[in-house]
C-alpha cells in the first residue's frame, strides 16, 4: 500500500470516529417536549449506567443522563445487528452492566456492538439511545423503523414498550354492589 493511500485511509477513519462521537452527544437542557413533563427518574446504577424513569410512555429504561433507552427488533438477545451507519444514530448504552438497578427487573448483561465495543443488554436485548432524544422524557425514537426493524423504548422487564402508558382503571360510586371498580 502506497503512502498517500494509508494518509488517506487513517484520515477517514478519524474522520468517521469523529463523527459517531460528535453523534452520540448532547448538552440539551429543554424540558421534554414529547410528554409535557420532565421524566422522573429512580436514581442510576453506581457509574450511572441505567436507570427508570416515567415518560409519556410509561416507566422506561433511562441512559445515565436520563435518556430513553431502545431496543431493535432486528436485533436477537446477545447480538446486535446495528452497523456503524445505524449507530451514528442509534449510539450503544456502553460500559459494564451493573449488577443491579432499583426497579429494573430484566437481566443485564454486555454483549459486543459490531465496533466491538462492549455494550450494555437488558433480558439480553442490546441497548441504545436515539440521537434525536435530546432531554429526559423524550421518545422520538418509538416506532421508528429503520437498519431493518422497529425500534422501541425498553421497560424496566427487558421488554419493548409498544404503546402508550395505560390509565389507571376508572372508578365508579354506582351501586353494583361489587366495590368500587366499574367492571
Amino acid at each position: 500500500m502506497s503512502r498517500s493511500t494509508t494518509t488517506v485511509s487513517l484520515l477517514g477513519a478519524a474522520a468517521a470516529l469523529m463523527l459517531a462521537a460528535a453523534c452520540g452527544t448532547s448538552t440539551s437542557t429543554t424540558p421534554s417536549a414529547a410528554s409535557g413533563a420532565p421524566a422522573r427518574a429512580i436514581p442510576a446504577a453506581p457509574g450511572g449506567v441505567l436507570g427508570v424513569a416515567t415518560t409519556s410512555l410509561g416507566p422506561v429504561l433511562v441512559d445515565g443522563k436520563g435518556l430513553t433507552v431502545y431496543l431493535l427488533t432486528s436485533d436477537s438477545p446477545g447480538h446486535s445487528a446495528c452497523s456503524a451507519a445505524c449507530l451514528a444514530y442509534w449510539p450503544l448504552v456502553s460500559g459494564p452492566a451493573p449488577a443491579s438497578v432499583k426497579g429494573i427487573t430484566a437481566a443485564l448483561s454486555v454483549t459486543k456492538a459490531t465496533s466491538g465495543t462492549s455494550m450494555v443488554t437488558a433480558a439480553g436485548w442490546p441497548l441504545y439511545t436515539f440521537v434525536k432524544d435530546s432531554a429526559p422524557g423524550d421518545v422520538t425514537g418509538e416506532g421508528v423503523k429503520s437498519f431493518g426493524g422497529t425500534w422501541y423504548a425498553v421497560s424496566p422487564s427487558g421488554k419493548a414498550v409498544t404503546g402508550p402508558a395505560k390509565a389507571a382503571p376508572a372508578t365508579t360510586s354506582g351501586s353494583s354492589g361489587g366495590g368500587a371498580y366499574g367492571y
